[in-house]
């Protein structure tokens, strides 16, 4: 039924599928999938992104590792950035909570749960996510953003293309928002996912087809070309765009014309062209592997603004945590939470690997579990990613034997600097239990060297 909104169950247990599948049907379009193949062409064949999804970890050709999950979780949310995922997993539950929440995961369930219990963690994972209110300004002191802001300053007014790149989460959108607002407020600004469109209907969603121009083409279509005018076009995940189409939207660049699908007729496009990439690129590792030709990624690129990760922001972290919260209480008209010492001395030593959304998606998480209440070390622990905190992995120096604490240090900090070693030495010996001993495996997992890992061995616990 159009009126429902449509669900997706990811699990390769048939029974599982079946049960949540004929409970579900009544509140949701329900489609399913068994493996991330199939998640991709689910995606592929829905008119909208499902607004909801279950989701297992622990998928083919590896059921016994997360690995496929995970994956599944990041396609969701680059194809599906508003739709609220419940994970339901009977694998570690406390580890793999945290990364899958980290990655964009609203919800983390163990198996085996009460179908309507997860409906009750859908409610709970969408009213978070409708909760969650977009930021129109580039918020935060530090030198970094000052930076940044200063950069869109002086690029706006220059009508040129924009490559923005920087690593998911991060709000390269917000930065297109703020190029476009300088200059051509007032007109449309339209994004476009590129990764979130089937490679064969590209070419008419980005320049628009006439009627009958191809099977299903029932009516005619501007396209994202015709419809953004003289405002401003935003060209999500860019590398994604297929090889065919690469060569038109150069042609754009150059001249500004271009054609719909199934007519001869030129068409000029007048809005400004810029592009995002959450791909960590130096200039040439895209092309060299494919994504984007040489020609167009220099036409992308006349300009490029790099935005920087959570992590080099330094204090703004507490700064933005506050906004989310705040923004967050008002709209459900609750109370705000607050963090120990020992909590705010925990998230100033985080690493965010899901940047700014992963913050807005904890303090999220933080308003609906505590409003109005203190949360402590274990209740902020349970939301993160149990990566190795940025301060403690960022000063491993390969020809360090070991950390030591530096007497510049106030005692505040080194408090904290031990917080992070003695946490990023608990990873580490869990991490090598679970790899059986295995170093190499171990280091692996964690993402770093193996000379890194076998320091962290040498840590305090």
């Amino acid at each position: 039924m159009p009126n429902k909104a449509t669900l997706l169950i990811v699990d390769d247990d048939e029974l599982i599928q079946d049960v949540l599948s004929a409970f579900f049907e009544e509140h949701f379009n329900v489609v399913s999938a068994k493996h991330l193949k199939e998640v991709k062409s689910a995606l592929a064949q829905l008119e909208q992104p499902p607004e909801y999804a279950l989701m297992d970890l622990g998928l083919p050709p590896t059921p016994h590792r997360p690995d496929e999950g995970f994956a599944a979780i990041s396609i969701l949310q680059a194809q599906a950035p508003e739709c609220a995922i419940v994970v339901v997993s009977g694998q570690d539950s406390r580890r793999h909570g945290q990364r899958a929440r980290a990655l964009g995961a609203t919800e983390y369930v163990e198996k085996p749960c009460d179908p309507k219990t997860l409906l009750q963690k859908l409610q709970l994972a969408r009213q978070i996510k409708l909760s969650e209110q977009q930021v129109h300004g580039l918020i935060g002191e530090s030198a970094v953003i000052e930076t940044l802001r200063q950069q869109i300053a002086l690029i706006a007014p220059v009508d040129f293309p924009v490559l923005i790149e920087g690593e998911s989460g991060v709000g390269k959108e917000l930065v297109a928002r703020a190029l476009h607002s300088s200059t051509r407020n007032g007109k449309p600004f339209l994004a476009i996912n590129c990764a979130a469109i089937p490679e064969h209907l590209v070419e008419p969603t980005l320049f628009g087809n006439v009627k009958g121009a191809f099977t299903g083409a029932a009516h005619e279509n501007a396209g994202y070309l015709g419809d953004s005018a003289d405002g401003t076009l935003l060209l999500d995940e860019v590398g994604d765009l297929p090889d065919s189409i690469q060569p038109k939207l150069l042609r754009v660049l150059e001249t500004g014309e271009y054609q719909k699908v199934g007519e001869t007729r030129t068409r000029r496009c007048s809005a400004r062209i810029l592009s995002a990439s959450n791909r960590e690129q130096q200039r040439g590792n895209s092309r060299k592997s494919g994504h984007i030709r040489d020609d167009l990624y220099y036409r992308l690129g006349v300009f490029t603004i790099t935005v920087p990760p959570l992590r080099q922001m330094g204090e703004d972290r507490f700064i933005l945590l506050n906004y989310f919260s705040q923004k967050i209480a008002k709209d459900l008209s609750t109370p705000s939470f607050t963090l120990t010492q020992a909590a705010r001395d925990i998230f100033a030593a985080y690493s965010f690997p899901g940047n700014v959304r992963e913050l807005k998606n904890i303090a999220a998480r933080l308003q609906v579990k505590y409003s109005g209440n203190e949360v402590d070390e274990e209740q902020l622990l349970a939301e993160l990613c149990n990566d190795l905190p940025t301060t403690t992995a960022e000063k491993i120096d390969e020809s360090a034997p070991a950390l030591v604490k530096s007497p510049n240090l106030s005692n505040l900090e080194n408090e904290i600097r031990l917080a992070a070693e003695q946490l990023a030495a608990q990873t580490a010996r869990q991490t090598l239990m679970r790899c059986g001993g295995n170093t190499a495996e171990a280091a692996r997992e964690l993402q770093i060297s193996e000379r890194n890992f076998k320091l962290l061995l040498t840590l305090p616990f």
